[in-house]
This record gives structure tokens, C-alpha cells and sequence, in this order.
């Protein structure tokens, strides 16, 4: 996949994470305001204690989702996969996202529900798009001639007696050239 069609979805999962890291830190903030102003309690719980934990937990999630959307804008300007903590980050917002979907399909509803399955479903096409191509496998080709993207004959691995060639089909016959006639 080229860059023309990778470059779109960096893009578009960095906005909504940032939007997201904004949204999810003035909630949280005002709920803390609503909590400290009303002076309400949960099972005797102090209020201040309740308003400056929900402050401290919004900033701490608005700052996860904006340096999850740094490392998505990272991939959009480099073009190239994360690696390292910015592919583990991505992978964790990933599955926070399917988390929170879990929990407010009953809590909120089907469109918050909805919105956490098409961020999750960004975050995992940034992930796929981006994938190293060839996993651990043997980055030379296999077969052919020289010269044409086949492995040179001085490279290919020799074989015993009986083993099937390298191009063979897993539980086929090897193909042998003809022998050749007398004029």
C-alpha cells in the first residue's frame, strides 16, 4: 500500500486522539468542578479528595490520548511504522478502546459505543497499514533465474539426493527435464 492511501488514516487517527485527549481531560475537569461545587459524596468519601482525583485522572488520560495521537501524527510526517513504545502505546489505545466500548454500550449507548469501534477500528487499520512487510520471514526471493529477482544459483542452499527443489510444490513430483535424444 502506498503512501497516498497510508498518509490519510495517520492523519485522520492523530486528529481524532487529540480531539479525544481534549475532550476526555474537560470532562473529567468538570466533573471534578461539578463534585467539588455540589459537595457530594460517595459512601462518605471526601468531596475534595473525589474533585482533585477526577482533575488528576482527566489530566493524566488527556495527556495518554494526546501522546498517542504524537506518535500517529509521527507516522503520518515520517511515513513510516512505529516502532518501539510508539507502536505499544498505539496497540494499548487500541485496546483501550475496545475496553470503553465494552463498557458504554450499556452505560451511554449504542453512538458512544459506536464512535469507541471506529476509533478502535483507525487505531488497528494505522497498525495493519504500516505492518512490516515480511514479518521474520527470508527477505531474498526464492527461485527464479538470475537476474530477475530470482536468488543467483551460487546462493541457493545445495541439495542431497531425493529432496525436493526449493520452487517444488509440498507433495507434488519434482519435474524432470527430458532426457535428451541421439540425431
Amino acid at each position: 500500500m502506498g503512501p497516498v492511501v497510508r498518509r490519510p488514516v495517520a492523519w485522520v487517527v492523530a486528529v481524532v486522539l487529540l480531539a479525544e485527549a481534549l475532550g476526555i481531560g474537560a470532562l473529567n475537569w468538570f466533573l471534578g468542578i461539578v463534585v467539588d461545587r455540589q459537595k457530594m459524596s460517595l459512601a462518605g468519601l471526601d468531596p475534595n479528595v473525589m474533585s482533585t482525583s477526577s482533575k488528576i485522572g482527566g489530566v493524566l488520560f488527556g495527556l495518554y490520548f494526546a501522546l498517542c495521537a504524537l506518535v500517529a501524527l509521527l507516522v503520518a510526517v515520517r511515513d513510516r511504522a512505529p516502532a518501539g513504545l510508539g507502536r505499544v502505546l498505539l496497540i494499548s489505545v487500541a485496546v483501550v478502546h475496545g475496553l470503553l466500548g465494552a463498557l458504554v454500550w450499556g452505560m451511554v449507548g449504542w453512538p458512544a459505543f459506536l464512535f469507541m469501534v471506529v476509533v478502535l477500528g483507525l487505531v488497528v487499520l494505522l497498525l495493519m497499514t504500516y505492518d512490516r512487510e515480511g514479518g521474520g520471514a527470508d527477505p531474498r526471493p526464492r527461485g527464479g533465474v538470475p537476474g530477475q529477482g530470482g536468488a543467483p544459483e551460487a546462493e541457493k542452499e545445495p541439495q542431497a539426493a531425493g529432496d525436493e527443489p526449493q520452487d517444488a510444490v509440498p507433495g507434488t513430483a519434482p519435474v524432470t527435464p527430458p532426457a535428451p535424444t541421439a540425431p
